[in-house]
């Protein structure tokens, strides 16, 4: 299915965050209506702290909750169960200019048959890609096709024994095995971050895949998490090694996501944290990212993983200051399903190139993945707030 983007070539110096008209034009009333209570919900932090474990507790019992779940939260944030099922988020996601990023959100696996299953599906989102333009980018993470026990000894440069080295075969197979596809079927597919425990071990098997799949276009990804303070200096080191190479440097850029994680592990182990002392270090840093990306756009592709209108407002300014097209291939905005549509939304209205991450997955196996996204938007100063006003605006602008 086609992406509509507009037609009016200025239309970046009319970019406004504000428009919940064109904000919410995707959305009927009753959407609006759901996002406003499970909005209202997750701004109660008891209610977010209390839930899980409440949940849980019933799900494994097999208490009918399972339909209350997918009709509110994973509605609202997830696609649907399998590929099939997210088809109509897809298509209407496109209606508006934006597209999909489908991501299998499965998590906690520790067995090979499992991490098997995981790299068949990840396949399955490459071919459901291929040749459609609503889903332009694909994306896994390492750690759904091998053992984070595995890749932990790796990074702490442990030596492994003979069934470990086997294992490890398999999994940089798996690996191969998706990249491979992804460049046959010309769909790129971005690897996401992970802890920094294990994050050097994923950032040089995606190196990896850069120099044998990224020569001539642009296929695989590497994200950097820019609320560590080790990471711009990361982009910078890795974009001379593919300038010198001779291959195109896939960067998604995002904040972080394990900050509260990272920070205690540090402090039990006795380590130095390597998460930035503030939120303005971090924000430098991401910003100083994007200026770098967008002054090497011919040999660097970025995508902007972010819900920061600042950001979002920055990288436009750049692009406009460089007359650099707004669709340029190279160039991708990039929120979640069901956050941030003031930003999706009224930057693919001005004809640059977005796509959101659509989670989907077993209700009960997604479980973990929409309680993180509860957690962290309470965790987001005013982002509550934020995304309340809003939807509140655009009930008002209704009638509803």
């Amino acid at each position: 299915m086609p992406i509509k983007h507009t037609d009016d070539p200025s239309a970046g110096d009319k970019l406004s965050f504000e428009n919940t008209e064109i904000a919410f034009r995707h959305a009927s009333n009753a959407d609006l209506k759901r996002a406003y209570w499970l909005f209202k919900a997750i701004n109660i932090n008891f209610l977010v702290k209390a839930g899980p474990p409440i949940t849980n507790f019933a799900v494994k019992i097999g208490l009918p909750v399972k339909g209350i779940i997918k009709a509110t939260i994973f509605k609202h944030f997830c696609g649907g169960e399998t590929i099939a099922e997210c088809g109509p988020t897809i298509n209407n996601l496109a209606s508006d200019g934006v597209g999909t990023i489908l991501d299998y959100s499965v998590e906690g696996e520790d067995e090979e048959q499992v991490f098997d299953e995981t790299r068949d599906e990840i396949i399955r989102t490459i071919t459901r890609a291929t040749g459609d333009a609503a889903v332009p980018i694909t994306v896994f993470k390492i750690t759904g096709v091998a053992r984070f026990g595995l890749l932990e000894k790796l990074d702490a440069k442990d030596g492994l024994n003979a069934d470990e080295k086997q294992e490890w075969e398999k999994v940089q197979t798996r690996v191969k095995r998706i990249c491979e596809k992804a460049s046959i079927a010309k769909v790129p597919v971005m690897i996401d971050a992970e802890e920094s425990w294990i994050q050097d071990t994923i950032d040089k098997m995606a190196l990896n895949m850069m120099r044998t799949y990224n020569k001539e276009k642009i296929i695989v990804y590497n994200t950097y998490q820019l609320y560590r303070h080790d990471k711009l200096a990361s982009l910078k080191a890795d974009f001379a090694i593919a300038e010198k190479e001779g291959f195109i440097l896939g960067a998604k850029l995002v904040r972080g996501a394990y900050m509260e994680k990272e920070r205690k592990r540090a402090a039990e182990k006795g380590y130095s944290s390597p998460i930035q002392p503030d939120k303005a270090s971090a924000d430098k840093d991401y910003d100083a990212a994007l200026r770098f990306c967008v002054e090497h756009i011919d040999k660097l592709a970025i995508v902007a993983g972010t819900h920061n209108e600042d950001s979002c407002k920055l990288l436009a300014t750049l692009l406009d200051a460089k007359k650099i097209a707004h669709n340029h291939p190279h160039i991708y905005c990039s929120q979640l399903l069901g956050m941030s549509d003031n930003l999706s939304f009224n930057l693919a209205n001005a004809g640059y190139n977005v796509a959101k991450y659509v989670p989907y997955g077993p209700v009960k196996a997604v479980l973990p993945y929409l309680f993180r996204r509860a957690q962290e938007n309470t965790a987001i100063a005013g982002q509550m707030s934020r995304e309340l006003g809003l939807i509140i605006k655009e009930r008002k602008r209704r009638g509803i």
